[in-house]
């Protein structure tokens, strides 16, 4: 494994590659990056990221997680990250979902811990109610939930706005996206800066960056919110308390509609917690994981 993973370059090159075939998640062929490393000696995390971001946000939490045993799964959505950007397929949560099935078919992965954050929560949920045989257990993290949606993020989705604009000011607002998500400003180091805006930083990143905007949509989350009793994983709602923009009530009402989840605050952090405090993430997962029955996720022989 590599030591430093706050260099965005060491993290993409560890990546690896899949193609899907065209009618699994789009019409057409799509490829998928993504990370994976560790032995599965108490089982397989599957982490999703959200918008703006990519398996990078969670470089400093994989390391930890596979020295206490897991196999770690962490995959860019597609249109994300260096998964594929092309301008011909929908980003939509249920798309997302999609692929990510067919990524697990794929490796022949039947059954997972799932941790998901901001759009990659909701992909999370998707996955819990209509995939449920997959998920083994649940924790959603700072996710877009019911009509509770940044209105920057929202703001990237029109594209007559963005796509004539310079990708200096599409950094520069991101910049401020990332400064505003994290309660440490130490920890929106360079690297991190770096890492996060790298996939956009180009005409390609801009417009694929406008299409996953223009996806948000209320309607893919509040359909799920008469569902969210239909959970049956074991769920942790897992919340840094100070986001300024997915509120810890909306994680509060995910944990009593949840049937048996529990909510727990990470005092001191943001939105972005993985970074802003990657030890008190990894300790909440790994104590949720110690505690929860894991009666499918069964460890590689």
């Amino acid at each position: 494994m590599v030591s430093d993973w706050s260099i965005w370059e060491n993290f993409r090159a560890a990546q690896q590659e899949i193609l899907l075939p065209a009618g699994q998640v789009a019409h057409i062929p799509v490829f998928v990056r993504y990370l994976d490393v560790g032995e599965a000696q108490r089982g397989t995390i599957l982490l999703m990221h959200g918008i703006p971001t990519w398996g990078y946000l969670y470089h400093a939490v994989i390391p930890p997680l596979v020295d206490a045993g897991y196999r770690i799964l962490a995959p860019d959505f597609l249109g994300h990250g260096w998964s594929d950007r092309r301008d011909r397929f929908d980003r939509s949560f249920q798309d997302q979902a999609c692929m990510i099935t067919a990524l697990l078919s794929a490796l022949k992965l039947e059954c997972v811990d799932v941790v998901g954050h901001d759009t990659g929560g909701a992909v999370a949920l998707i996955l819990a109610i209509e995939h449920r045989d997959y998920v083994n257990r649940l924790v959603v993290s700072n996710s877009v939930c019911y009509d509770r949606f940044d209105d920057d993020m929202l703001d990237f989705g029109h594209a007559l706005r963005w796509k004539n604009r310079p990708i200096s000011d599409l950094v520069k607002a991101l910049e401020e996206s990332l400064a505003a998500g994290l309660s440490n400003p130490n920890q929106l180091t360079h690297e991190f800066r770096q890492g996060i805006i790298a996939p956009w930083a180009s005409e390609e990143g801009k417009l694929s960056l406008i299409r996953n905007a223009s996806a948000l949509n209320a309607n893919q989350t509040m359909a799920l919110v008469d569902r969210h009793r239909d959970i049956c994983a074991q769920t942790m709602i897992l919340w840094g308390m100070d986001d300024p923009w997915q509120k810890s009530e909306d994680g509060k009402q995910l944990a009593q509609e949840i049937p048996g989840a529990i909510f727990r605050a990470i005092d001191g952090a943001s939105h972005w917690v993985q970074q802003d405090a990657p030890e008190k993430f990894c300790e909440a997962l790994l104590d949720f994981f110690a505690l929860a029955p894991n009666n499918r996720n069964a460890p590689e022989l």
